[in-house]
């Protein structure tokens, strides 16, 4: 083959792959249409840990707020409805300093979430070990600032709302 025949085929080549890498995809939702509004009532709470539930209540509730994709309202309102229970909540040392103090710690919370559409009557999505955690430091170690408890349980219950949105408004 010469250079004339194979640089043609050559060009064509390098502008498929170009504009091949040019494309982008919009992510869209895949609620059905007749979803607009979410009820998200308190969460109960099977732990020992007071105020859980309405922690984990509210973070969910402030995602649905800040996506906007669905409407959060009362559960007389609403087209669906996502319930939740607290399940689990630990918080164990997970690692130890040099001199065999406990310095890192991991906060582990588990619910139990269904999502369910309320105008056709059929639970969209569920799950009974929705499970995250989050590891924090008592004390301060190279990159990372000492924390507390309450740190590590927030960044826990933040994984949750996150995961419980995700999977409402992006698949089940």
């Amino acid at each position: 083959m010469s250079l004339r025949t194979l640089l043609p085929a050559l060009i064509l080549a390098v502008l498929a792959c170009a504009c091949g890498s040019c494309a982008y995809t919009v992510r869209t939702s895949s609620l059905p249409p007749h979803l607009k509004k979410v009820a998200i009532p308190v969460f109960e709470n099977g732990t020992t840990e007071t105020a859980l539930d309405q922690e984990i209540t509210d973070a969910v509730i402030q995602r649905f707020v800040a996506n906007n994709q669905l409407k959060v309202v009362d559960e007389r309102s609403a087209d669906c409805v996502i319930r939740g229970k607290v399940t689990l909540y630990r918080n164990n040392v997970f690692g130890f300093s040099e001199q065999t103090k406990a310095q890192e710690y991991r906060v582990t919370i588990a619910v139990d979430v269904t999502f369910k559409d309320l105008i056709k009557n059929r639970e969209l999505w569920h799950d009974d070990a929705m499970v995250k955690t989050s590891n924090y430091y008592v004390t301060s170690v190279p990159g990372q600032t000492a924390e507390t408890e309450l740190d590590g349980r927030k960044a826990a219950v933040v994984k949750i709302a996150d995961e419980i949105l995700t999977r409402t408004v992006e698949g089940w």
